[in-house]
């Protein structure tokens, strides 16, 4: 059964704590850029890390420094407890503040 999915009030809430992100659609969206292709690489490996210990799975754009990152559970259909947990994770491994 799939999680249910959090209402825009929830999602709000969690974009304001979490700058970084933006959302698109159903899905959460955060783009990083890294100081060269081998630290991007280094954070795609600490980031798929994460989701296997989570099992769950963001889709991953990588090219060259600069990383884009999206959530969404795909059995829900759009942002669930289960984004927003990752989400905040990989705000640890990025590095960026959070409000």
């Amino acid at each position: 059964m799939p999680r249910p999915l959090l209402d825009d009030a929830a999602i709000d809430a969690f974009l304001a704590r979490h700058p970084a992100w933006r959302r698109d659609g159903a899905s959460l969206v955060r783009e990083h850029r890294a100081g060269s292709a081998r630290e991007a690489l280094g954070l795609i490996q600490r980031i798929g890390d994460l989701a296997e210990g989570a099992n769950h799975h963001p889709d991953l754009h990588w090219v060259y420094d600069r990383l884009s990152v999206r959530l969404w559970t795909h059995d829900a259909g759009g942002v669930t407890s289960l984004d927003i947990h990752l989400a905040a994770c990989i705000d640890d491994v990025l590095g960026e503040p959070r409000r």
